[in-house]
């Protein structure tokens, strides 16, 4: 016996949901950015603003909250005046920058071939 279309798609969206929501929030356009800024250590926001400087103050902001929010980054805040705070990638997220840097070099050493399949599909397309 079979099962239904819907029996599979209910399968794969449960199987994918939590997956999906975790891969929308860390492979984002900031996220990305924000983590790479602070490899090489704890960086304070204004370095941040610098480093990323196509990044809206208030985007910065909302990346950093939901970054911490998810265990990738801590934000430390010194008892100084005016107060100094610095933020710095976790265990956890340095993990994930290494699986990025995996993802980088399968996407560097594929480029050519994709964009020759996109050629081919695109010449495919238009000729039909």
């Amino acid at each position: 016996m079979s099962r239904s279309n819907t029996d599979v798609s209910a399968e794969v969206e449960a199987e994918a949901c939590p997956v999906q929501e975790v891969l929308d929030r860390v492979a984002g356009k900031w996220s990305i950015l924000v983590m790479v800024a602070a490899t090489r250590g704890p960086i304070r926001f204004t370095e941040l603003e610098r480093a990323i400087p196509s990044v809206s103050r208030r985007m910065l902001t909302l990346t950093l909250r939901n970054l911490e929010r998810d265990g990738l980054m801590t934000r430390t805040v010194f008892p100084t005046v005016p107060p100094r705070v610095e933020y710095e990638l976790t265990p956890m997220a340095r993990e994930l920058r290494t699986a990025f840097l995996t993802l980088t070099e399968w996407a560097e050493h594929h480029r050519g071939a994709i964009v020759d399949a996109r050629h081919a599909y695109d010449e495919r397309v238009t000729a039909s």
